[in-house]
């Protein structure tokens, strides 16, 4: 139980570049649509794209770049079960909205600056260069990651909402002048993951 609210957490995530397939990936989510949860909120560490984010912001998702999926790397690749979901979901909007106007009111009550923006889903595990950064900018993403993008849609395609949630790690290196590093990553966490929490427990409370 979390705020009163009963919750499923998982304890990190596994990601495709680890060599898990995209069903790998994802089954967790299916799991979590078969104990009958409504509601998928994720979280993820990304790099700043939008050049006006700072490293410890957090980003509201309000859309998505399924640069993974275009590529043929679909969770829903293969024969599609209907018990799960439909054949071709509709992803006009993957993240609620009712729950993200929500996320800005306890944003706005708690005194927690909410960026937004669009996040863009890469494959990695190499981090992007400043021609894939101004590729990505140009394309209107705001943050970019390696994970969340293919979870979100199968959380859709099995009828879950969906928040969304990217803690800014790194400031974007459009021209090449600095390094990003794991290290870097895992240091900004540290400003990021106290204003997710507190985002998180004020959104359940009002849930």
């Amino acid at each position: 139980m979390l705020e009163d609210k009963p919750v499923l957490v998982m304890q990190g995530r596994i990601h495709y570049y680890e060599g898990y397939t995209m069903g790998e990936c994802t089954l967790p989510v299916r799991i979590m649509q078969r104990l009958q949860i409504p509601t998928l909120i994720v979280t993820n560490a990304a790099g700043g794209v939008n050049p006006d984010f700072s490293p410890g912001d957090v980003m509201l998702i309000t859309d998505q770049l399924n640069l993974m999926g275009m590529s043929g790397l679909n969770p829903l690749m293969g024969p599609n079960l209907d018990e799960l979901g439909p054949r071709f979901p509709d992803m006009s909007q993957p993240y609620d909205r009712e729950l993200c106007n929500l996320a800005r009111t306890v944003a706005k009550e708690n005194e927690i600056t909410l960026q937004e923006g669009v996040y863009a889903g890469l494959s990695g595990p190499s981090f992007e260069s400043p021609a894939d950064l101004r590729f990505l900018r140009l394309a209107g993403a705001d943050a970019v990651g390696m994970s969340t993008v293919p979870e979100v849609i199968v959380a859709r395609h099995g009828g879950m909402r969906a928040l969304g949630f990217s803690g800014i790690s790194n400031k974007a290196n459009l021209d090449g002048s600095t390094v990003t590093t794991h290290e870097e990553v895992i240091e900004a966490g540290k400003v990021i993951t106290p204003k997710i929490e507190k985002l998180i427990r004020a959104v359940l409370r009002r849930m």
